[in-house]
């Protein structure tokens, strides 16, 4: 069900006679492939910066955001409580509210964390006359604003429930995670026309293996090492982005907990101030 809610929210920015190449296609996953990091930490933190939840409440989250941003490993326990949390705290308030919002915040805190080449990789598809759709687990409303501001042609993410415009605090199915990745693309390959065959895929983290095993063109983006090892048997190609070695990333884990958790305490003091 999560597919087809992802699938069938997807927006289509561009319109189809000017695709070139219409039945071949790229998918990119978004948290650490796209972006440094998680796209829903980073929307968590700009939610907290106007008051939609509590310091204690992101305190949590940045340390699960420390450790992935250092490591470079998704912790699925740490994925799935910190994205069901933030989709709870949008509870109440309304879609037309949140897309506002999204849109400033991806100018705040996002729009750097962009990785170059794997953006550079997405112009390459769209210079060849292909499509590029995003494929999150985050919001599908934060996955549409970064598809835009890419210039991309849409995005698939996690589909929360609105009754009337207003959020309930519950997912249409499940989170957009990875088998349900796989079934939102062939939802969409169906919908589109689209020769998975001549696709492409391109994802970080292992969990993504059945949204890379779909297409005839996988590649692992700044991979973790089970997707590194998979990738290489299976004479995929390696893109990797990141500066510096895993050992120096280690070295500074508790240096970069200590200043995210810092951050949320120094933002936690202002506003009480």
């Amino acid at each position: 069900m999560a597919g087809e809610a992802a699938a069938a929210a997807a927006e289509v920015e561009n319109a189809l006679s000017l695709v070139a190449d219409p039945t071949s296609a790229a998918f990119f996953d978004v948290d650490n492939t796209v972006m440094q990091g998680a796209s829903i930490f980073h929307l968590a933190r700009g939610l907290h910066r106007r008051e939609f939840f509590t310091t204690r409440d992101l305190v949590g989250a940045a340390w699960k955001q420390a450790y992935f941003r250092v490591v470079g490993v998704e912790d699925p326990d740490h994925v799935s409580e910190t994205r069901e949390a933030a989709l709870s705290f949008i509870a109440g308030h309304t879609v037309t509210e949140l897309e506002e919002l999204s849109e400033e915040i991806f100018d705040e805190t996002m729009s750097h964390r962009i990785w170059p080449g794997t953006r550079a990789l997405a112009q390459l598809h769209l210079d060849q006359g292909q499509r590029v759709w995003l494929v999150t687990a985050a919001p599908v409303e934060i996955a549409r604003i970064i598809a835009k501001r890419l210039g991309l042609t849409g995005a698939m993410g996690t589909v929360a429930e609105h009754v009337d415009g207003v959020y309930t605090g519950r997912l249409v199915g499940d989170m957009l995670h990875g088998p349900a990745k796989a079934e939102a693309i062939r939802a969409l390959a169906v919908r589109e026309g689209l020769d998975l065959a001549r696709c492409s895929a391109y994802s970080d983290s292992v969990n993504d293996l059945p949204m890379l095993s779909l297409v005839g063109d996988a590649c692992a983006v700044n991979p973790d090492a089970r997707l590194r090892a998979h990738a290489r048997a299976a004479g995929w190609r390696v893109r990797d982005y990141r500066t510096g070695r895993k050992a120096a990333r280690a070295g500074l884990v508790l240096t970069a907990a200590a200043g995210a958790l810092g951050g949320a305490a120094a933002a936690g003091l202002r506003r009480r101030s």
